[in-house]
């Protein structure tokens, strides 16, 4: 990278500037830069907004404080963060569900694991233990199956349930 910043245009209009060391953890500068970017215009982002991407800076700067991102066991032994992960994350993660979709989007765009794999644990500790129509109404899924079909779905599965 030639310059010591590279410059972020988020999807309302923001130039953001992130200092190289930060930007380079993220996957995706790695690869634009083995790629030959030379990084003087801005990146647009066109899916993260200024929000989510300065809680992806807050994330990239606590990491490069030299805070170890914790192993994240699963299946996930409880609903609460603070008993899957530190108290640091799981302040993080304590987010709306719009929020915390999007930063799911931007660490997947961006390449980060860890911010990928802490907001996908805060999804799954919301969801855990929950009825599948309470599923469908946190992702807005519309069921599609007649009774018919979800009871012999439902009887299919069976085994799945027995097994826990």
């Amino acid at each position: 990278m030639n310059s010591e910043s590279v410059k972020f245009l988020t999807n309302d209009g923001q130039t953001v500037r992130i200092r190289k060391p930060l930007a380079e953890m993220m996957g995706a500068i790695v690869d634009m830069r083995e790629a030959g970017t030379d990084f003087t215009e801005e990146i647009a982002l066109e899916d993260i907004s200024k929000m989510t991407l300065d809680k992806v800076i807050e994330f990239l700067e606590y990491q490069e404080q030299g805070n170890p991102f914790p192993e994240i066991e699963k299946p996930l032994r409880s609903n609460d963060m603070r008993d899957v992960t530190t108290e640091w994350y799981a302040t993080f993660v304590d987010l709306d569900q719009e929020s915390i979709f999007s930063i799911i989007l931007a660490a997947n765009f961006l390449n980060i694991p860890n911010l990928l794999h802490l907001s996908c644990a805060k999804v799954a500790s919301i969801i855990k233990d929950r009825s599948i129509p309470e599923i469908r109404r946190f992702f807005n899924i519309e069921n599609d199956f007649t009774p018919e079909e979800e009871a012999q779905i439902m009887e299919e599965n069976r085994w799945a349930e027995e097994s826990f």
